[in-house]
């Protein structure tokens, strides 16, 4: 009798998880979408990097080229989503990815155009 309760447990199971289908189209689609996100927010950082060392050569204070970068970082998605009509497919994840990209991208270009235009001929 045994046997036969434990055949039937065996036969009644299912497996625990099964994988979703997958979608490659979807897939596609999304990463070739968040490929161009990052050209656009790319570019977005060299304009930002010129922008604040243009202003800081102009003799303006520290601050402003700084705050000016931030503005313009903040409206960006703005700008990305009005571009791409396919940026809603975007997380919360990749939206923070595209803004520390540009953030700590301007930061970096910035300060390296300030040492070269300070650098001895």
């Amino acid at each position: 009798m045994a046997k036969k309760a434990r055949r039937k447990l065996e036969e009644e199971e299912e497996p625990a998880f099964e994988f979703p289908v997958f979608d490659e189209t979807q897939f596609a689609t999304k990463e070739f979408e968040l490929g161009t996100g990052l050209l656009l927010a790319g570019l977005f950082t060299v304009a930002i990097g010129v922008i604040g060392w243009a202003l800081t050569v102009a003799g303006l204070p520290f601050y402003v080229p700084l705050l000016v970068g931030v503005v313009i970082i903040a409206a960006s998605p703005v700008v990305i989503s009005r571009l791409r009509r396919l940026s809603s497919l975007y997380t919360k994840g990749d939206w923070a990815g595209l803004l520390a990209l540009e953030f700590f991208g301007f930061l970096a270009l910035w300060f390296l155009l300030l040492n070269l235009a300070a650098a001895p001929a």
